[in-house]
């Protein structure tokens, strides 16, 4: 097994993932791929016991982390290659238990468990993933979906090399802001079968230092705008609001209905049940729905006013037509212009 880490600037926060990984009895070697990283990540790797593989300039009509991880898999040489982030904090029995999910699936990833910094940031949080759940259901569903509505996390994600060198997955969703759920619902058109698993016992992620850069950095991948048809992006805001934010506005004004009175009941069951998803689950989770209305309104701004940028790079519009990725067409999506 081979575990492929790429990296852009996360010398502060590769350490933990990285003793954690190479500890596990399971992973025979782990690649962390440099993306340009300007603040030593390549140093802190190669020191604790990491190869090192640097990512060379980035091509036209590629987002960076998909270069980079097409480039970790290419020098892998372990019959499972598992991705992570380098935010993750796996357990050593982590590594096992996806190997083991891939005798039934061809691509796994893995839902973790959140280390939310503060009650705001925890309530933020909790608003944002309900509305995953309000959208797409809960993590393993018992059927499968169709392509097109098919999700995965990029924080933990697994595969046999060899079927991903042949199907060159990360240069069929090279353009794509929201790569993990592209790469899944474009293997799934191909006859992958994808599985989205529970790993809250075995893997915790740290993903944002403070709730403006919640707000600002996964609100902005959220409506998964460049993998949905327009049609399914107007149904998933319909969704939200109705099941989520105006019922909360409506009770704010005294003005509550009976099915509003329902649908608030469900949104604290849905809390309940969102527990084990935190590491110290704490008031900002009960106070969560309160921020349904604010999350609302950022999945609506993000879908209207889509941004691609990230750590520092700028990039052009998506090739070709946003459900290009799901309509089971085996054909790459085309370069229009180059990232800068």
């Amino acid at each position: 097994m081979s575990v492929v880490i790429p990296a852009r600037d996360e010398a502060a926060r590769i350490g933990p993932c990285l003793r954690a990984v190479l500890a596990a009895p399971a992973v025979s070697e782990v690649i962390v791929v440099d993306d340009g990283s300007r603040d030593g990540t390549a140093e802190v790797a190669a020191e604790l016991g990491a190869e090192v593989v640097t990512a060379g300039p980035l091509p036209p009509g590629w987002v960076g982390k998909q270069w980079a991880l097409r480039q970790g898999v290419a020098a892998a040489a372990g019959e499972v290659v598992v991705t992570l982030d380098a935010d993750a904090r796996p357990d050593p029995g982590l590594f096992g238990a996806l190997a083991g999910a891939l005798e039934r699936y061809d691509l796994v990833s893995a839902a973790p468990r959140f280390t939310c910094d503060g009650v705001l940031e925890e309530a933020l949080h909790a608003a944002m993933l309900t509305t995953l759940v309000y959208r797409f259901g809960p993590v393993g569903p018992a059927s499968p979906p169709p392509p097109h509505r098919v999700v995965a996390n990029g924080q933990c994600m697994a595969f046999r090399r060899d079927r991903m060198t042949e199907a060159d997955g990360f240069a069929l969703v090279r353009d794509r802001m929201t790569d993990d759920v592209a790469l899944a619902r474009r293997l799934a058109a191909q006859g992958w079968t994808v599985g989205f698993l529970d790993a809250c016992a075995l893997l915790e992620v740290d993903m944002y230092d403070s709730a403006g850069e919640l707000w600002r950095e996964w609100g902005r991948s959220l409506p998964l705008r460049d993998v949905t048809a327009p049609g399914w992006q107007a149904a998933d805001l319909a969704v939200v609001w109705l099941t989520g934010a105006l019922p909360v506005l409506r009770l704010a004004a005294g003005r509550p209905t009976g099915v509003d009175v329902a649908l608030l009941a469900m949104r604290l069951l849905v809390t309940g049940a969102l527990r084990r998803s935190y590491r110290e689950p704490g008031v900002g989770l009960l106070l969560s729905p309160l921020l349904d209305p604010a999350c609302a309104f950022r999945l609506t701004e993000a879908t209207l006013r889509p941004v691609r940028t990230w750590r520092g790079r700028t990039y052009p519009r998506a090739g070709g037509r946003a459900w290009d990725v799901s309509d089971g067409a085996r054909r790459e999506l085309p370069d229009r212009s180059a990232a800068r």
